[in-house]
């Protein structure tokens, strides 16, 4: 049995030949448990220090691909530890053979591993998006999160690519590396613009002044939030019109996000006439007191705020609930209940008064007796 096994043939022995036949057979055919198991015992270590990973999600994406790098590095070393028959040593386009095996068998594994590595990516950014981003679901920040998973996807792919050029074809990349760092110095003072509205929108992610569908004003736009995009946000103005404000502009400018206030502010300043008495302002700013004293009212104050040459000067300042409408309509029933009381009263408001005086120039001149 062992003088069979010892019979060589194309440079290798038959028991060669049979431990690498096994070994492969072994990992194709058992190739979808070993690669479950595989991803059990990674995900218990990452639940050392991840308490709430999903199994089921990090299999469905992890298993797949860690199985076949798996099966790719044991197929290639296996297959490694035979003799290239001297048959085949021949060479294609100064190419030998034993070269390309080498380039393909190192290709499969870089491939596989950062195909593996790139699924890895997008459980991890599933896993922030499940547990770290409840508080902000429907919110629109998610969009940033799907810009970094393919972000980082593009790098770690740019990263694998190197990986073959330098270790599958033997490619000086410190060149390659060199240029492109010319290249990408160029194209950054090029879109100076783009990068800064780009480095805008992290911030907006990361500090959160405002989300979609907050009720903002900056500059001399307001309206609500419809899009935060990477480049710019989009805002539906109160007049209804679709206005793009570079990010940029959202981070370095005063942005009054209105849909944060708790309260909001009305005013009423009156201007009585002159005539009017004590008795009558004391009156009324008694009756203005108690009509902003309603259960609607979170506070209010009204007192007389001065004296002028055609009126006495009143200023009525009380606050609401953050709802708009709410407020508009309390801001007009306590306006006619003000208006209403100064009827009652008898009380008029200031008459503008506009003194008129007429200078008449007497230009005839003196007579002069000689």
């Amino acid at each position: 049995m062992n003088a069979f096994l010892d019979q060589v043939y194309f440079n290798n022995s038959v028991r060669a030949y049979i431990v690498v036949g096994t070994t492969i057979l072994v990992v194709v055919l058992f190739k979808k448990y070993i690669a479950h198991y595989l991803a059990l015992a990674f995900f218990k270590i990452l639940k050392i220090r991840w308490k709430n990973i999903d199994f089921p999600a990090f299999r469905s994406l992890a298993a797949k691909p860690l199985g076949l790098f798996f099966a790719v590095l044991i197929t290639v070393t296996a297959l490694d530890k035979l003799n290239l028959p001297s048959e085949l040593e021949f060479s294609l386009y100064k190419i030998t053979l034993r070269e390309l095996l080498r380039m393909t068998g190192t290709f499969l594994i870089i491939f596989s591993f950062f195909q593996f590595i790139i699924k890895m990516i997008d459980f991890v950014m599933l896993m922030v998006q499940g547990i770290y981003m409840k508080e902000q679901a429907g919110q629109g920040t998610h969009q940033l999160v799907f810009f970094f998973k393919d972000l980082i996807k593009v790098l770690v792919a740019l990263v694998g690519l190197l990986f073959i050029l330098k270790y599958t074809f033997n490619y000086d990349i410190k060149g390659l590396l060199t240029g492109l760092s010319i290249v990408g110095a160029a194209v950054a003072l090029a879109l100076k613009e783009s990068l800064e509205n780009l480095i805008a929108s992290f911030i907006i992610f990361f500090d959160k002044p405002f989300a979609t569908g907050d009720a903002v004003k900056i500059n001399a736009v307001s309206g609500v939030v419809e899009k935060i995009g990477l480049r710019s946000t989009r805002i539906r103005s109160d007049d209804k019109s679709f206005i793009t404000v570079p990010n940029k502009q959202m981070v370095d400018s005063v942005l009054d996000n209105q849909s944060n206030r708790v309260q909001r502010r009305a005013e009423l300043r009156l201007e009585l006439s002159s005539s009017t008495s004590a008795g009558a302002i004391e009156n009324l700013l008694s009756g203005i007191r108690q009509i902003l004293s309603g259960e609607d009212i979170l506070s209010s104050s009204a007192f007389v705020t001065g004296i002028t040459a055609n009126a006495i000067l009143i200023n009525c300042e009380y606050f609401t609930g953050a709802n708009a409408r709410e407020y508009s309509i309390i801001r007009e029933r306590n306006t006619l209940k003000v208006l209403a009381l100064m009827e009652q009263l008898n009380i008029a408001t200031a008459q503008s008064v506009s003194d008129i005086k007429i200078v008449r120039d007497d230009d005839t001149p003196e007579t002069q007796k000689h």
